[in-house]
């Protein structure tokens, strides 16, 4: 097993490992559990961990919703609080979310938002939960105009990703979440960067090596948080890809998944810093989509994507901001990017993907 600490105000460790779910009634200190998971993931892991818990002598509640994007609406979590509240959790209880993306980004903000918060552990079951979502503390829904626009820093007491879960994810989703993996590899850490070319690399892979790129991943996010908690500078750097890619989402009502819009996001942002001579990553983005296979972009004009690029939230008074690589592993976040070079970099990436 391997431990990442998480230097925030509140410090945390994030386990990674294989077995660890076994041990989740031992993880969470609190007398009163919530399990939020989803509808793939609650027959595989929800099921068990509630049982754990309750013979453990806590009192649990199974919370099952959706799976899918579609769960993460100011609905659904209007939902998950009343489910707690009609179950008469207190303040000593906590909310422990077991399943992906989804699932760790609604249950952390139920668990920021109920009785204006309590603890919250969590344990990721997908290969994007475990090295993006579960770890930072950024919870929250979706609206119709954008996505993550409502919600809040909510930091884990306890990650727990136990990479024997990779082994029940549809082939897809498991590449899909080694973008962000990848990402991280060139914010940083080269390493990640051999993931694509290395056979134990495979959501059965090797436990020992599944957990090394894991623990890499997350090393990666957790030097970025410690040193800027709240998104208020650098953090921002985590977003490297996510300007076009939650724009992408929101046009295409997410029939492009998260891993893949990133996938073209990054090749975007590789694009947009070509341009200006700056680091040329055009190669390896290239590469991941290939290696991905992702979804082919429906027929979009570049003024479908422009008022979700618009509303993006790392956007300031200044106008736009991009993240980009201005040198090797040296992202920099960019305020000066016009709409003329937002359209070559658009019209470049649909040859590219053709």
């Amino acid at each position: 097993m391997t431990e990442v600490e998480v230097e925030v105000a509140s410090p945390y460790r994030v386990l990674v490992g294989s077995g660890l779910l076994e041990r989740v009634a031992a993880m969470v200190a609190e007398p009163a559990v919530a399990v939020v998971s989803d509808t793939n993931v609650a027959p595989h892991y929800g099921t068990a961990a509630h049982r754990l818990l309750s013979e453990a002598g806590k009192r649990v509640k199974l919370v099952e919703v959706p799976a899918g994007e579609e769960s993460k609406s100011l609905q659904m979590l209007g939902d998950v609080l009343r489910r707690l509240a009609q179950a008469g959790f207190g303040r000593d209880c906590a909310v422990l979310a077991i399943g992906g993306g989804v699932v760790s980004d609604l249950a952390g903000f139920a668990a920021a938002s109920y009785l204006r918060g309590v603890a919250y552990y969590a344990c990721p079951t997908s290969l994007l939960a475990m090295v993006d979502a579960s770890v930072g503390g950024k919870t929250g829904v979706n609206l119709p105009e954008g996505k993550n626009l409502v919600g809040a820093f909510w930091q884990p007491r306890l990650v727990m990703a136990d990479v024997a879960t990779l082994a029940t994810l549809p082939e897809r989703q498991f590449r899909e979440g080694a973008v962000e993996l990848y990402k991280h590899g060139l914010l940083g850490e080269a390493k990640l960067l051999t993931a694509l070319d290395d056979r134990e690399f495979r959501r059965d892979g090797d436990a020992a090596i599944l957990e090394e790129y894991v623990a890499r991943s997350v090393a990666v996010k957790a030097r970025v948080v410690a040193d800027d908690e709240r998104e208020q500078g650098g953090r921002a750097f985590l977003n490297l890809g996510h300007s076009l890619a939650h724009a992408l989402e929101a046009v295409t009502g997410h029939r492009l998944s998260h891993g893949e819009a990133v996938a073209y996001g990054l090749l975007f942002s590789a694009l947009l810093g070509k341009e200006r001579g700056w680091h040329d990553f055009v190669g390896q983005a290239r590469r991941l989509l290939t290696w991905l296979e992702p979804t082919p972009l429906p027929s979009l004009a570049f003024d479908d994507l422009m008022p979700y690029l618009l509303r993006d939230k790392k956007n300031s008074a200044a106008g736009q901001r991009f993240v980009l690589l201005e040198q090797e592993a040296t992202p920099v976040l960019v305020d000066d990017v016009g709409e003329f070079e937002q359209r070559r970099a658009w019209e470049r990436l649909l040859e590219v993907e053709a």
